[in-house]
């Protein structure tokens, strides 16, 4: 495997070929690409991406579907027209305008999401309209496209899914930090690990495919069993998920990889994985068979997430 820094790559295309070069040398032919594009980067990182994709080669996660999951709200938009529930959301280029409008999503606690042009992405649980109005007047003027969502924090449980392959394969509860402002609600959450109901697994599952991912973590709130869908996330942190599972997470994204490159169909996969070096039963304990004499290489992109 080799790990690419998407901004030392460069692209050619001339109408009948799509050509990438690493710091100005002609890249070998890659097996699979496994996308982790960072949100300050996103742009340039999408299109060497799709680069990739035009010149043949199989992606974990597509540029397109990576773009869909990054645009809360048309992501948003999107579940909802597939009858995928979500909790009541409002967006607004303006916080002044958020705290007007904290009564269409049922009031405190709430979740406020920043969204500052393509580089920064915080979120915040507020329990409280004066946690609310602090958080709004520390954020005014720093971020546009800022996001409120319901977050009904005492009689829900806060879920973070893993899919891979369109197979649900772990799953954690978080408990935010309220009132911290957080790269990500898995930074600074307290997570325990959880078994998923019928149900859950069946809507992460299903929200993932609607934004067209092959590896997502979805986070969904369970209110006394409505499940609500407020994120599907293209770049998800693991090694948070494995520390708490005790389960090896990226095997199942690098056999996933395996698949799509020999065209096979995902194997079958448990509901939850064992800890690390125990092979779990109906996945294979070797790779899946690659193309034979192949010269190629898989290739990440790297750049954070």
């Amino acid at each position: 495997m080799r790990v690419l820094n998407p901004l030392r790559v460069q692209m050619h295309l001339d109408g009948g070929s799509a050509t990438l070069y690493y710091d100005r040398k002609k890249l070998a032919p890659t097996d699979v690409v496994l996308p982790r594009i960072a949100q300050s980067i996103n742009m340039y990182g999408l299109a060497v991406v799709n680069q990739f994709a035009l010149g043949g080669v199989p992606l974990v996660n597509h540029a397109q579907a990576i773009a869909q999951s990054r645009s809360k709200m048309r992501s948003l938009q999107l579940l909802s027209a597939h009858g995928i529930d979500i909790p009541a959301t409002v967006m607004a280029r303006d916080a002044a305008h958020l705290k007007e409008m904290v009564g269409l999503v049922g009031g405190v606690p709430v979740l406020v999401k920043l969204l500052q042009g393509q580089e920064n992405h915080g979120v915040m649980v507020c329990e409280s309209l004066q946690s609310l109005e602090a958080a709004l007047e520390a954020v005014l003027g720093l971020g546009h496209n800022l996001v409120m969502q319901e977050y009904v924090k005492s009689t829900s449980q806060d879920v973070r899914v893993l899919v891979v392959g369109g197979k649900a394969v772990a799953a954690v509860r978080r408990r935010p930090r309220p009132g911290r402002l957080a790269h990500t609600l898995i930074k600074g959450a307290r997570l325990e690990a959880m078994e998923l109901s019928p149900g859950q697994r069946a809507t992460a599952e299903k929200a993932t495919r609607l934004v067209g991912l092959e590896v997502a973590a979805v986070d969904l709130l369970d209110i006394q069993g409505q499940l609500k869908v407020f994120e599907v996330n293209s770049s998800p942190a693991l090694p948070e998920m494995e520390a708490v599972t005790g389960m090896d997470l990226a095997t199942p994204i690098i056999i996933r990889a395996e698949e799509l490159v020999a065209g096979a169909e995902p194997v079958s996969m448990p509901d939850l994985l064992p800890p690390r070096g125990i092979p779990a039963p109906g996945l294979p304990s070797s790779p899946a068979p690659r193309r034979k004499k192949s010269s190629r290489t898989p290739t990440s992109g790297a750049g954070g997430a």
